[in-house]
């Protein structure tokens, strides 16, 4: 079971621009072959499929913590996508062509499938698809996987980031670039456990710094890149013989937080009425309102 908090990973930016164009190009990092609802579908059904999940506790629960931050990570790229499309249209009567801006931008899903939100499909509109998920129940196979999946992921994070320099986008590219770090070099150190075979020597792939980006040097200075959390007020306290030691890249001491980061408030998103979302108006409300007094007997 997932435990939900109305948070998400971090603060997001108020966006003081739309970027339609760019919010298209960020939807790779949510629907793409190694976009967030692959990281977290792939990890969450090799979680329920975990076979010996006694005698290999540490790996399960290694895995199942980052299947935890995954779906946070799904909601961050989501609400990223959301602001960086917000005043695109504009309202307006129908006959004005409120939504005039939609028709030649990058993925028009945005303008005619959604009410100008994040949908899981990629930066060209294909739909995610659950062919993208593996798990082979062969532990030492299904971690290499996940290693070379967070690399993809992570090259990019990269690439997007290079492609815009809107702040909402960068902020939580940059957050994502440290977590993903953490993620590799988690899955790293569990095929050394299970295989001798240091994996830890070959990051950071590509072999360029996280410090590079300005966005995610400040999430290496506050620590976020050398800490594990296991997404469990309880469980998977067991990752911390996989998760420990020091940093391979500078050599801090590595450390497993018992629970989740604290987060930030999620943020509201104005109505669209060109959109006709979320169709209710301010009569309407108050209806609402008086309704849901009269039914709390007040």
């Amino acid at each position: 079971m997932i435990k939900r908090f109305d948070r998400i990973a971090i603060e997001l930016p108020k966006p003081d621009h739309p970027d339609p164009n760019a919010a298209a190009a960020v939807q790779e990092l949510l629907g793409g072959r190694f976009g967030e609802m692959s990281t977290l579908n792939t990890y969450m059904f090799q979680s329920f499929g975990f076979r010996q999940k006694k005698k290999l506790k540490p790996f399960y629960d290694l895995i199942c913590s980052i299947s935890g931050e995954e779906f946070g990570h799904v909601e961050l790229v989501s609400h990223t996508i959301n602001l960086m499309l917000v005043d695109t249209t504009f309202p307006a009567d129908p006959d004005q062509t409120p939504m005039r801006e939609g028709k030649d931008k990058r993925n028009s899903y945005h303008f005619i499938d959604t009410d100008q939100t994040a949908k899981p499909f990629d930066s060209m509109g294909a739909p995610w698809t659950g062919d993208y998920v593996f798990k082979s129940g062969n532990l030492v196979q299904d971690l290499l996987h996940n290693f070379f999946l967070e690399i993809g992921a992570r090259t990019h994070k990269m690439r997007v980031y290079e492609m815009t320099d809107h702040p909402v986008a960068r902020e939580m590219i940059g957050y994502l670039l440290v977590r993903g770090g953490v993620h590799i070099n988690a899955y790293a150190k569990a095929l050394e456990v299970l295989t001798g075979v240091d994996m830890t020597k070959m990051v950071p792939v590509p072999n360029v710094s996280n410090r590079k980006f300005d966005a995610a040097r400040k999430w290496e200075d506050a620590g976020e890149h050398r800490r594990l959390y296991t997404f469990s007020d309880q469980d998977y306290k067991d990752i911390i013989h996989i998760w420990k030691g020091t940093h391979p890249e500078d050599g801090s001491p590595l450390e497993v937080i018992q629970g989740a980061p604290k987060g930030a408030p999620v943020p509201d998103l104005p109505e669209v009425p060109e959109t006709f979302a979320p169709g209710i108006s301010q009569e309407d409300f108050l209806k609402i309102s008086k309704r849901l007094q009269r039914l709390a007997g007040m």
